[in-house]
């Protein structure tokens, strides 16, 4: 098994990427090596955000031994610190003109001030201009560290200005062995999260600790693959529709929740106390807050639930290709092999490609069932509509 180093501040939260902290703990060190803008990209579940932190904290602290601001940063509560993280579909352009107007102050305690993006691939074109302005000159002592997926995820002008660095994907092995030094889980329960997870540690991680979530990607598979017909379809798109509806409200119900009653109480009303007029809008704008963290929750989940289908999938084609060292869903190889002896590879290829496209439908807000649906007939049938109407 790998072993997993001992936490250090502030390094410690990061974990598997060895060349990128020491690149960043070298410039953090040393003013004249240090860009104005980074951009952290990499794979979900790669450490993006856990670097950025850990970057920041190096940054504001007056140096290695400086470890009360550390933890100051690395807990969020530092006053040079800005921290954006959207739980919307998108960052809104008020967001993005908070976080610029923030990046003209100078530090007030520390070394710098540190403007951390967590989520930069969702802003729009025109929320984008607003960072453009804030990059193109910054003060000498504002550092930007964006975070993404990929620099192709951000406007080519963006990315002239910041400092890109690339994250590498941990192996399987590695994962499971930071799953199961984590958590104490069985060595076979962490390696079974970590493939599932395709080494994604926050889902390996979910994976390896909730059985239920375990149990429903299972049945989700299954499903998919016996679907059969049109009334197979409904059924089946309808159940993954639920599943993940019912996913998010369990992860943003009891928050919701304290939230609300976190604002009363601020305010001095007490439970079940009339709301008088001039905290209603308060609540309001909390209640257009939440609703739009649990549509991006449900989003979320719908957007696992495809890769998972995408993992299936891939395997096939796998299978038919005789590649078959590397499958992700070792518990239903044999279902895949039948699959794969029966269909012709191009077929998988487009049930691939209809994933794709069902993930694009979604972030354009199609209906999540009939986009289901939709994918499903091309399980069913080995044509994507899609295609046709294209055609």
């Amino acid at each position: 098994m790998t072993s997993v180093a001992a936490p250090s501040l502030p390094w410690g939260e990061v974990w598997g990427q060895d060349a990128a902290v020491d690149a960043l703990r070298a410039a953090a060190a040393d003013p004249g090596a240090l860009a104005h803008a980074y951009l952290i990209t990499g794979p979900p579940g790669s450490g993006r955000a856990p670097l950025a932190r850990a970057f920041a904290a190096a940054l504001i602290a007056e140096g290695p031994g400086d470890e009360h601001t550390m933890r100051q940063v690395l807990a969020g509560t530092h006053p040079d610190l800005a921290a954006l993280r959207t739980e919307g579909s998108i960052i809104r352009i008020e967001e993005a003109r908070a976080m610029a107007a923030r990046s003209y102050l100078g530090p007030s305690a520390g070394r710098y001030r540190v403007m951390v993006m967590e989520d930069a691939d969702r802003m729009t074109e025109r929320t984008s201009n607003v960072l453009l302005k804030a990059l193109e000159e910054p003060p000498e002592r504002t550092v930007w560290i964006l975070c993404a997926p990929s620099d192709a995820d951000l406007l080519p002008t963006i990315r002239s200005r910041v400092r890109v660095l690339r994250l590498r994907e941990p192996e399987v092995g590695q994962v499971a062995a930071l799953i199961a030094a984590r958590t104490g889980v069985d060595a076979a329960v962490a390696e079974q999260a970590a493939r599932h997870a395709q080494r994604h540690i926050g889902m390996a991680q979910r994976l390896a600790t909730d059985e239920a979530s375990r149990i429903r990607r299972d049945e989700t598979l299954r499903g998919v693959l016996s679907v059969r017909g049109i009334a197979d379809v409904v059924e089946v798109a309808g159940r993954i529709v639920q599943a993940a509806t019912d996913d998010a409200k369990a992860l943003t119900t009891e928050r919701d929740e304290a939230e609300r009653a976190s604002l009363l109480r601020t305010v001095g009303i007490a439970d079940g106390a009339r709301i008088p007029p001039a905290v209603r809008s308060q609540l309001t704008a909390l209640e257009d807050d939440q609703k739009r963290r649990a549509t991006r929750s449900l989003r979320d989940g719908l957007d696992r639930v495809l890769t998972d289908l995408q993992s299936l999938f891939r395997d096939i084609v796998m299978l038919q290709f005789r590649e078959d060292a590397d499958i992700i869903n070792l518990e239903l190889v044999e279902d895949l092999r039948e699959r794969a002896a029966r269909w012709p590879a191009a077929r998988t290829l487009t049930v691939l490609d209809h994933i794709a496209e069902t993930r694009e439908a979604l972030e354009q807000n199609v209906q999540p069932t009939l986009a289901l649906e939709s994918l499903l007939v091309t399980v069913v049938s080995g044509s994507s509509p899609n295609s046709e109407r294209r055609a």
